[in-house]
């Protein structure tokens, strides 16, 4: 019971540091927060449709929407057909989409290998290991449309 307060303790003070972090950050490459993450989804998970965007991020179809909308603006992204069906459109990264997202992964990598210096290297190397264990559980825990959800408490 303890580890487990002080693990929603801790992940819930990273998610409030990351979240004002990419905040700030975003608007150094004249992003939201929000584009940023669609950004990265569609360069790391490849061409999708906006309901496979929305659900990517636990978003509303609507948001994702919105979001695809600023990016196409940006020429980041651009809209095709899908090859099983030409009504269905896809979203794909542009060249300039990638060089943007290239830069922002590149800054944040060096961001984190200057974090990660003050730790041991066995707690450098098990930490990735663990984060992504932990997200593939609570992902695993369910979740509809809005994202991972586990007990409910307003049911």
């Amino acid at each position: 019971m303890r580890d487990a307060g002080r693990l929603q303790e801790a992940l819930m003070e990273l998610m409030r540091v990351l979240r004002f972090r990419d905040r700030d950050r975003a608007c150094c490459y004249d992003l939201s927060a929000s584009q940023c993450h669609a950004l990265q989804a569609l360069v790391l998970q490849g061409p999708m449709t906006v309901n496979d965007l929305a659900a990517h991020l636990y978003l509303e179809k609507s948001t994702a929407s919105r979001l695809a909308a600023a990016l196409l603006d940006k020429e980041l992204i651009r809209k095709r057909a899908a090859r099983s069906d030409g009504r269905v459109v896809v979203l794909q990264v542009t060249e300039a989409g990638h060089r943007l997202s290239r830069r922002i992964l590149n800054d944040l990598t060096a961001e984190y290998m200057e974090l990660l210096e003050g730790f041991d290297p066995e707690v450098r190397s098990a930490l990735p290991t663990l984060l992504e264990r932990l997200a593939s559980v609570v992902g695993r825990r369910g979740g509809g449309e809005g994202g991972p959800s586990g007990p409910s408490c307003c049911s």
